[in-house]
């Protein structure tokens, strides 16, 4: 399996051996990219078709798990230090194949569950996750990347700490839990699918914690 180099190698193409030794090498080449952490800050965690990174730093990943599924989400586990944004980097690890097997192939269909433990000490009252193909670049449709933007009625978006939300799209792929409060120390859990019909090698999930105003 192919994966593009990091920043500065676009040209080089690397081929990672399964298991502990693809993490290692992995977490390797993000370091060699500039502006990264301290590879004691790194957490890279691979499972399914996917790697989620906290190297951009202002948050912890504590696990991962699951395939994509709606029975089998990928489930990634947190915690924030502070009530600013941050941003999950996510990487394909299995070839690209649009509605192939999920957990062999980075079909484009991931069913999501975030679980983010707040301790930044302050209350949190929403909670926003935006997509970006390109980091720092509103997603726009012909990315074909969303939060499952095709269906109007969506049935698979929930929180356990906020009782509605909003999607918005289009220069934005941006998803907002409102009407209600994670303390600090507490833990909130968020379920959506996020889908990329056009997949790629990298994306990137912010999230975004919200504390009173005025």
């Amino acid at each position: 399996m192919r994966i593009p180099g990091p920043a500065g190698f676009s040209s080089t193409r690397f081929v990672f051996p399964p298991g502990r030794t693809r993490r290692a090498l992995l977490l390797a080449l993000l370091m060699l990219a500039p502006g990264h952490a301290a590879a004691d800050e790194v957490k890279v965690w691979a499972t399914g078709a996917y790697s989620f990174s906290d190297e951009l730093g202002g948050f912890h990943i504590t696990g991962a798990s699951g395939i994509g599924t709606k029975d089998d989400p990928l489930v990634i586990t947190e915690e924030l230090n502070s009530s600013t944004p941050v941003t999950l980097t996510i990487r394909t690890t299995k070839p690209i194949q649009a509605f192939g097997s999920a957990g062999e192939f980075a079909n484009g269909i991931m069913y999501m569950r975030i679980d983010v433990l707040n301790n930044s000490g302050q209350a949190w009252i929403e909670f926003q996750f935006e997509l970006q193909e390109i980091l720092n670049q509103p997603s726009v449709f012909g990315d074909g990347l969303s939060f499952d933007q095709r269906n109007k009625t969506p049935d698979n978006i929930w929180s356990s700490n906020f009782a509605d939300f909003d999607r918005d799209f289009e220069p934005y792929d941006r998803l907002l839990f409102r009407n209600g409060k994670v303390d600090p120390l507490k833990t909130a859990r968020f379920e959506f699918l996020m889908t990329d019909y056009t997949p790629r090698w990298t994306f990137y999930l912010v999230q975004d914690p919200r504390i009173p105003t005025g």
